[in-house]
């Protein structure tokens, strides 16, 4: 493949980027070089607020703790937060069972939901084995980088 810096291939690359959901592409060619980059910034939603307020009174006998994960549940240690911004879905197609659900034991590299972005849907999988304590999303809600997906104790 011969590396040609033209508009349409710039513009290409540039398409990969987002797509793929990469921050940066860099291509070289004996002496030409290329390099492709974005910069995520997370943003803060306010509406993340509202799923946290609701999923909270689910729970009574856990109040106490419940409570200081509504504060800010960003700081739980086992929080799972959007590797990227689009809409979450809990279950592989409507009508279908959710991966998972609130006391439900995960394995590690277990899918947990699907972001889509681009057209594309990403699994976002458990990075570690335990117990899902908290939902924060529904399906078909749009997400931020960042944001708190659910929690895995």
């Amino acid at each position: 493949m011969s590396l040609s810096f033209d508009p349409k291939t710039l513009a290409a690359l540039a398409t990969l980027l987002n797509e793929t959901g990469l921050s940066e592409i860099e291509l070289e060619e004996g002496d030409r070089k290329v390099r492709l980059a974005r910069t995520l910034t997370p943003v803060s939603v306010p509406v993340a607020a509202a799923p946290m307020a609701v999923a909270a009174p689910a729970a009574p006998v856990a109040s106490a703790p419940v409570a200081s994960i509504a504060a800010d549940p960003a700081k739980h240690p086992g929080t799972v937060k959007s590797p990227m911004v689009g809409v979450a879905y809990l279950s592989a197609e409507p009508g279908a069972p959710p991966y998972v659900s609130v006391g439900q034991k995960v394995e590690a590299g277990a899918t947990l939901l699907l972001i889509e972005a681009m057209k594309t849907f990403n699994q976002i999988k458990a990075p570690r084995a335990g117990t899902v304590k908290q939902i924060f999303v529904s399906s078909g809600t749009p997400v931020e980088f960042d944001e708190p997906l659910l929690i895995i104790e």
